[in-house]
């Protein structure tokens, strides 16, 4: 949930208010924002703060090391999260799906899940921070190798392959 938060990453909010937060889960679910309250995006901000955490933990111990637990209270915060009940998902006639009646508790229950199931999983270990000087965003490295440095090849990863080239010239 790159979306800002608190200290050093608050330069990178973009979650200001519910109609910010409803536009969000709508991009990230391919849906129609949805609707969201202030007690919505109050939900989401101590979500999004368990959840970094917990990933730039993982992300630290990415070198074959051993790493620290989570805090429990991040853990306990993306628990309560994920004990709400999810988005469902329906079958339409076509073949594709839908999402039944999406609120916004449901789609951060979602998300949470999403982040048990991930942080629960042998890719942990493939959580990466890009390796670029100026960016700092979390990454997971599904690639075959698993030797991906960048958020994005496009962006930080040109910058890196540019750089070192005209540090060759």
């Amino acid at each position: 949930m790159h979306t800002g938060g608190e200290g050093a990453l608050a330069r990178f909010e973009i979650v200001d208010d519910p109609d910010d937060l409803g536009r969000l889960l709508g991009v990230i679910l391919g849906l129609p924002p949805l609707p969201a309250t202030e007690a919505d995006l109050a939900a989401m901000r101590p979500l999004r703060t368990a959840l970094t955490r917990i990933a730039y933990g993982l992300a630290e111990g990415s070198a074959p090391i051993p790493i620290d637990p989570p805090h429990p209270d991040d853990i306990a915060t993306v628990n309560a999260a994920a004990a709400v009940p999810p988005l469902v998902p329906a079958l339409r006639p076509d073949g594709g799906t839908t999402i039944v009646a999406p609120t916004t508790a449901a789609a951060l229950s979602s998300v949470a899940r999403d982040a048990v199931d991930l942080f629960s999983s042998a890719l942990a270990r493939r959580i990466r921070v890009c390796a670029a000087e100026n960016c700092g965003l979390l990454l997971l490295d599904t690639s075959r190798p698993g030797q991906r440095r960048w958020c994005s090849m496009e962006t930080c990863g040109n910058r890196a392959k540019v750089r070192a080239h005209r540090s060759r010239s």
